[in-house]
């Protein structure tokens, strides 16, 4: 059964919309805490656009389960991880523009910056993950690096409009997913996954870890964050 993290963003999304001091994701990590997550999810981005530097500080301080920080390769943001010290991070592309990510870090063209970002950070006790789209040579360059961990981007599964499209992309992650094994990377899978299509990706083999944070914010809006998370749990322990 692969573990939960919880992606708290869009909790910091809606104090930002207001410039205020609520609510507060510190909060929200607790509450998914108490629905069962393995692990809370945040990322801090170069323009800081929900997540605050104070957030990554407090969040690292009272955090019981793991917290994974996702973050470009950018120097600011390097140092906040090696003074706060997560117990992972997850390099991922960042475009201003962007409403939220778009696509998977291109290690093979961007090995160089990449590899010298997860070797300061693997040499600072932090576990290290790149978020990747389902391609082999993605995948290879990866394990070439060194690090522990990839994260598949499931974007392309999640938007799918066709059955036949949906089962094309399954197949691309579950190829990618025994390529990962066998390079002897940790494998996990997050973006666009929700109440109504996660479970066949929690059945891929191999897959350790599941980050997910509209759905689940989505639903904590109806039923309260606690139980939106222990749904999703129930959901994914097949």
């Amino acid at each position: 059964m692969p573990g939960l993290g919880v992606n708290i963003d869009h909790v910091a999304t809606i104090r930002q919309a207001r410039q205020t001091v609520e609510p507060d994701p510190v909060w929200a990590a607790s509450l998914a805490e108490l629905g069962g997550a393995d692990g809370i999810t945040i990322h801090l981005r170069e323009d800081r656009r929900h997540i605050q530097d104070r957030d990554v500080r407090v969040l690292r301080d009272t955090v019981q389960v793991k917290l994974n920080l996702e973050m470009a390769t950018a120097e600011e943001i390097v140092q906040i991880a090696l003074r706060t010290k997560p117990e992972q991070v997850t390099l991922v592309p960042e475009k201003r523009q962007e409403i939220t990510t778009e696509g998977g870090l291109d290690v093979v063209g961007n090995r160089k910056r990449i590899s010298e970002v997860a070797r300061q950070l693997q040499d600072a006790g932090i576990e290290v993950s790149l978020f990747i789209d389902p391609e082999p040579r993605q995948i290879e360059a990866s394990a070439e690096i060194g690090v522990s961990a990839i994260e598949l981007h499931t974007g392309c599964y999640a938007e799918a409009t066709s059955s036949a499209e949906q089962a094309a992309e399954l197949q691309k992650l579950q190829q990618a997913g025994v390529l990962a094994i066998k390079q002897g990377l940790l494998l996990h899978m997050g973006h666009g996954l929700t109440y109504r299509n996660v479970i066949p990706v929690a059945k891929i083999n191999g897959t350790c870890e599941l980050n997910i944070g509209h759905s689940i914010i989505a639903r904590a809006v109806l039923v309260g964050l606690e139980r939106a998370v222990r749904e999703m749990k129930q959901l994914i322990s097949v």
